[in-house]
């Protein structure tokens, strides 16, 4: 009889400590290799966590609200023929190179985690995680080495160290607070022994948000020079004696969207252009095409999506400025040599931005083909962290379902993003008369600490040139 071998949690970028919302097998079932095993909910999607080879279960090490990371044992499986012999010479490098311990027991100390690096408090750090959070895993562009650490080198602090100083917070609420710009020692603890949870950071932000008190660390302080928001507090109303209510909590993807978009509301100063682009060709060619492929039955359906995604990577390379991305201080713009593209996918958890690597690289089809793979990922709730990360600018399309412009809220560290309406046909004069044209509203909103106005305008002006003869592209 084979031995049963370890089935660990695999790389999940930079998430650690995910809940476990859902086990999908059970002991005695048989298992194929990447068959789900677990279901783990980030802070931005689900995951499932695969079987690593095929075999029987015969033991699940977690439950339903265990925190897993990277290298946690998710089951033992006795492997099946030949998987067997891998799998336990896999064991002892698994083990050398992740030595995750398994999934939380509620009988396991609290006080059995690791007191945190000195790397992790500084506001050095802070200033710092933004633009490392939106470069983190990207599209595989050539980069000089980097030791294995998710922060750069800083001075050591002694006073921020000492025992009664060092916030006691697991390593996914500190990441959570380093993107949020949040000192943790700020932040009080509502968990036992005074751990400090996501709500509590949350909270904290809520509550600088609203003039409650929260300074020195709050986003506005971090990024503004250290002057909290001053404003009334929430307005507090009893809704039931106007009638009937209902309480109806957000999802979990609200929640974090939520803090992110307050903080970029806050700290990012705003400026919207208004443009409109003549797409009548375009349109005319993307149903020809389409047509085409129905006939042919090949190829993918072509969306308006997947030429503004292409005509936008066009003008990142026309206007780096906009291909960049500011670091928390204000003081550093850091300008991408690659060209990553998000855009808003609406599903019935919430708005997440999936990203497209090297848009630059690749031909409207594929790009086409990539944004409805990653929209269908996105309803199923099957995104990972790397399909979301990297993104260099965004695009928020409601084309679909119509208006004629809006504000779209600047996804940071990026510095813009291009909000598309409804198109529609209007009268434009020719210089004899006046044709029936479709025309598309822009709006860019961007970060003016970084892009004025003239440039703004520079380039939707050159993106309505490039969608209405998309050959330009080739130039």
């Amino acid at each position: 009889m084979a031995q049963a071998q370890e089935s660990r949690v695999p790389d999940i970028g930079d998430y650690s400590d995910v809940p476990v919302i859902e086990v999908l097998v059970s002991v005695g079932d048989t298992v194929k290799k990447d068959q789900g095993l677990i279901t783990l909910e980030s802070d931005k999607a689900t995951l499932e966590v695969p079987a690593a080879f095929s075999g029987v279960v015969k033991e699940i090490k977690v439950k339903i609200g265990d925190n897993l990371s990277e290298g946690a044992v998710v089951a033992l499986i006795e492997a099946e023929g030949e998987a067997a012999a891998p799998a336990a010479e896999a064991k002892p490098a698994e083990a050398a190179k992740a030595p995750a311990p398994e999934a939380a027991k509620p009988a396991a100390p609290v006080a059995a985690e690791p007191a945190p690096t000195p790397d992790k408090l500084t506001q050095r750090e802070i200033a710092l995680s933004q633009s490392r959070t939106a470069s983190g895993a990207t599209s595989g562009q050539a980069e000089p080495p980097s030791p294995p650490t998710s922060t750069p080198p800083v001075t050591f602090d002694a006073s921020r160290v000492m025992p009664d100083k060092v916030p006691h917070a697991s390593p996914a609420v500190r990441l959570f607070a380093r993107e949020l710009g949040v000192d943790l020692l700020q932040v009080g603890g509502s968990a036992r022994k005074g751990r400090i949870t996501k709500e509590d950071v949350q909270g904290f932000v809520k509550k600088a948000l609203a003039g409650g008190g929260a300074t020195a660390s709050a986003p506005a302080a971090v990024a503004g020079g250290g002057n909290g928001l001053s404003l009334l507090p929430w307005p507090k109303v009893d809704f039931a004696k106007f009638g009937l209510t209902e309480v109806k909590p957000l999802s979990r993807i609200q929640k974090i969207s939520g803090a992110n978009l307050a903080r970029n509301w806050a700290m990012i100063p705003h400026v919207t252009q208004f443009d409109s682009a003549d797409i009548t060709d375009l349109e005319d060619l993307r149903v020809l095409l389409n047509k085409e492929a129905e006939k042919s039955k090949s190829g993918v359906k072509l969306t308006m999506l997947a030429f503004l995604i292409k005509a936008s990577a066009a003008l990142l390379k026309k206007y780096p400025t906009f291909n960049a991305s500011l670091d928390a201080a204000g003081e550093n713009l850091t300008l991408k040599q690659y060209f990553n593209i998000g855009f808003a996918a609406d599903t019935p958890s919430g708005l997440v931005v999936p990203v497209i690597r090297d848009v630059d690289k690749k031909g409207v089809n594929d790009i086409a083909a990539e944004t409805g793979e990653l929209a269908k990922k996105a309803r199923d709730g099957k995104l990972g962290p790397a399909d979301m990360s990297g993104g260099c600018f965004s695009i928020s399309s409601l084309g679909g379902i119509g208006g004629t412009a809006f504000t779209p809220i600047v996804n940071a560290p990026e510095v813009a993003i291009l909000g598309v309406s409804k198109s529609s046909i209007q009268p434009v004069w020719d210089g004899k008369a006046f044709q029936p044209r479709l025309m598309l509203p822009l709006s860019l909103s961007y970060d003016h600490r970084v892009i004025d106005g003239a440039l703004a305008a520079r380039f939707t002006a050159d993106l309505a040139k490039v969608l209405g003869d998309m050959r330009r592209v080739l130039l």
